[in-house]
């Protein structure tokens, strides 16, 4: 009695991985390229395959390895782009069992250790096979310090090795290694093709699978083959039959595009009560909240690129009711709407994922989408509030305020209080008119106020500084002495310690006194004085009163004038170049 063998089970993305160049779908350029190199027996000492998952990378080198050693059924072939599949060469790099065909993970194995193996197994010849090849995937996870003990065998190989690298992040691995190596980019698959690919796999299995399904499975694979197979092979089995489009969508968790179009409409409308209901029964019948609002954003961005381009509305994943409806709202709904959506999307997105309840969140960010889909564009607003009449005028114009709260011609009416630092001269008459000249001398650095203010500046004493601009009105100034009238906010010590701190710095003592009238507007009063006339005056403008009117807590932040704007351009502005500027003529 012989035993019969069994064959287990094998799933669909490793029993129809592509074993000949005729069988990649959507790399024909990659194709050409090789087949032309192959013909012309010009093949490359080392290549590297990048492309999102799924597209092939590692297949394609197998192929490559197979297509390198190949010999033939009859053992006389040479390199061939229509590997045999037959000769020994080719059963074993299929089955993965070659001894000349090494593979290596990079994302396991990432040290320079495990690269100093293949650079010492390089120097023998292949066992077999006419080549012996490397394949290694996930190249970019090499360390740094392995890609550099590669470098100098990558740049100058023997003749009988062959690398072959495969990546999902290009950008990661060095240029010194891209400079020695081949490159291919394999293309996401197009949805055309990749639903081809899916019936005639379905059609091998014998399985009955609907148009629309094969289309969401194209759609969620976003463009690689891999994913698409191994979801049809899960579609395969949870349809037991027939599999549709409802099934797939249970399947991935998603809701049916018509009912989130649906949802899309409502939250256009404004109507948050009927949003909700519908969220609400399509949670109800499983679907996930995270993917009912990533199904919002792309339908936002899908008609968006209608609306820009309406081509993009004959997407092959796209049912013709979809494309009906969504070529409808690509006509209505303003771009600047769909924007707001958009960025809103993302933010609830975000929020949802991070929420302790995600159908809470869920409801709370379509809830936002209602009330603000309804919003008057800032076009629209501003016409309402040109046809609103400014609000009727109060009794009387309020006092003008100073930079500090207070009236900017209050006077500070107390008893006079004199802080006064007057130290007259001594000592000899000689002696006493050289101190005071010399003194004299070194005050005329001071002559104005501003000069005190700028030398109190640069000796970074910002307490002070903001005091004297804030706290000081300025009565009476000459070098040497001041006299001002303290603000209502100002230290009681105030003046004795700018006189300190002025002689400190100068050498030389200072007059600082406190009178009761005629001080001047603080510095920080003048300086806001011409922004506070601005806000003034946009105040009394009509269009701004109706603003204040519908927003009562509306606020001025900032004034900007024609001429601020002129200056903004100018300044941002190129400089204007020379035509008759010649950058090789001598000087």
């Amino acid at each position: 009695m012989t035993d019969t063998p069994t064959t287990g089970y094998r799933v669909l993305a490793r029993k129809y991985r592509p074993e000949t160049f005729a069988d990649l779908v959507g790399q024909d350029a990659m194709v050409r390229t090789l087949k032309n190199a192959f013909e012309a027996d010009r093949i490359a000492q080392a290549f590297i395959m990048t492309g999102i998952r799924g597209t092939g990378k590692t297949t394609t080198a197998r192929i490559i390895a197979k297509g390198i050693n190949c010999i033939g059924p009859d053992g006389n072939g040479g390199p061939t782009t229509e590997p045999c599949g037959v000769c020994e060469h080719c059963t074993a790099i299929m089955e993965g069992r070659h001894v000349d065909v090494l593979e290596m993970d990079a994302a396991s194995r990432t040290g320079v250790g495990d690269i100093r193996e293949i650079i010492d197994s390089v120097a023998y010849r292949a066992a077999s096979a006419r080549y012996k090849i490397y394949i290694i995937d996930e190249v970019h996870m090499l360390s740094t310090s392995a890609f550099n003990a590669l470098l100098k065998t990558l740049e100058e190989p023997p003749e009988h090795v062959k690398f072959i690298f495969a990546t999902t992040e290009i950008r990661k691995v060095p240029v010194t290694v891209l400079s020695r190596c081949q490159r291919f980019d394999l293309r996401r698959i197009e949805p055309e093709v990749m639903i081809a690919l899916m019936r005639k796999i379905a059609a091998s299995e014998g399985a009955d699978i609907t148009d629309d399904a094969l289309a969401l499975i194209t759609r969620a694979a976003e463009g690689s083959a891999r994913d698409a197979t191994s979801l049809l092979d899960q579609a395969i089995s949870h349809g037991a039959g027939e599999t549709t489009a409802d099934q797939v969508r249970a399947m991935l968790g998603l809701a049916d595009r018509g009912r989130v179009l649906d949802l899309f409409d409502l939250i256009m409308k404004g109507d948050a009560a009927g949003a909700l209901t519908e969220l609400g029964a399509q949670y109800a019948e499983g679907a996930d909240p995270v993917a009912v609002l990533r199904d919002l954003a792309e339908i936002t961005h899908w008609i968006s690129v209608v609306k820009i381009t309406p081509e993009a509305a004959e997407d092959p994943t796209i049912s013709p009711d979809e494309r009906m409806r969504g070529t409808q709202m690509a006509e209505t709904l303003p771009m600047r709407i769909m924007s707001r959506m958009w960025q809103m999307l993302l933010k609830a997105l975000e929020e949802v994922s991070d929420a302790p309840n995600a159908m809470m969140a869920a409801e709370m960010a379509v809830i936002r989408l209602t009330h603000v889909a309804d919003l008057p564009s800032p076009d629209e607003l501003l016409r309402k509030l040109q046809d609103t009449p400014p609000p009727p005028s109060s009794a009387g114009p309020a006092p003008r305020q100073g930079g500090n709260g207070t009236s900017s011609t209050s006077a500070h009416a107390t008893s006079s209080l004199s802080a006064t630092q007057n130290h007259p001269a001594g000592g000899q008459p000689g002696a006493g008119q050289t101190l005071a000249l010399a003194a004299d001398q070194a005050l005329a650095h001071y002559p104005t106020f501003t000069h005190v203010v700028d030398l109190i500046r640069a000796n970074r004493d910002v307490k002070l500084l903001v005091e004297v601009e804030t706290c000081l009105r300025l009565a009476a100034y000459q070098p040497g002495r001041i006299e001002f009238v303290p603000a209502e906010n100002a230290p009681a010590d105030l003046a004795h310690r700018l006189g300190s701190a002025l002689q400190r710095w100068t050498g030389n003592r200072w007059a600082v006194s406190i009178v009761n009238e005629g001080g001047a507007d603080t510095i920080a009063e003048t300086r806001d004085s011409a922004d506070l006339a601005l806000k003034t005056q946009a105040q009394e403008h009509p269009l701004v009163q109706a603003v204040m009117s519908v927003f009562p807590s509306a606020q001025i932040l900032s004034i900007r004038t024609p001429e601020d704007l002129v200056q903004q351009a100018s300044a941002e502005a190129l400089p204007e170049v020379d035509e008759e500027w010649d950058p090789f003529e001598e000087d």
